[in-house]
């Protein structure tokens, strides 16, 4: 089966997550979605390790909501030792469930950074990376410099939707006191 990984925070899940999704299990593109919660991006420090397992069960309630998606939450980076590096995290997968083929899913916020990945040449041409745009990134010129670093980097950029809302943004407006319900996932 073609699984397509979808890793982040998801602090919490919310519409333009839910988005994504449906684009990637649409048609024949993947046979299903595994989100991936992850308990710290080593990377950023914007979010603590300790909410890792109320983040993960909150995406699992979120995604029985949705039924007809085609997602499994799995808490395959809870189990792995810190740091949480991608790469660390598609092998795990591939040990698990060799039969399966594991793509990346990452916003063009995150190709745009993704020379600071650990082993992110490794990823690109062992595991290929789907990207969604993300405003404010010159999608195609980020590709462009990738590829000629290497010409065997797996990279494909999908036209899903853009939903103009971000983690922060709801977090932040319920720390306000607004009703943030019908970004919700």
């Amino acid at each position: 089966m073609r699984i397509a990984v979808y890793s982040g925070s998801f602090n919490p899940l919310h519409i333009g997550h839910k988005a994504i999704m449906e684009y990637l299990t649409r048609e024949d593109d993947f046979d299903w979605v595994y989100l991936v919660v992850s308990p710290k991006n080593p990377i950023k420090d914007s979010i603590s390790a300790d909410s890792a397992d109320e983040r993960y069960l909150a995406a699992v309630e979120a995604v029985k909501r949705h039924p007809r998606l085609h997602v499994w939450v799995d808490d395959i980076e809870l189990l792995l030792p810190p740091p949480q590096y991608t790469i660390r995290t598609l092998e795990a997968l591939k040990e698990r469930e060799p039969e399966n083929e594991f793509t990346l899913v990452i916003g063009a916020d995150n190709l745009a950074g993704f020379r600071r990945w650990k082993e992110y040449s490794k990823i690109l041409t062992e595991y290929g990376v789907v990207v969604y745009p993300r405003k404010g990134f010159d999608l195609e010129g980020i590709h462009a410099s990738l590829m000629e670093e290497c010409k065997d980097y797996k990279i494909e950029i999908i036209d899903a939707p853009i939903v103009d809302i971000s983690s922060t943004e709801i977090r932040e407006g319920i720390a306000a006191g607004r009703d943030m319900e019908e970004w919700m996932m």
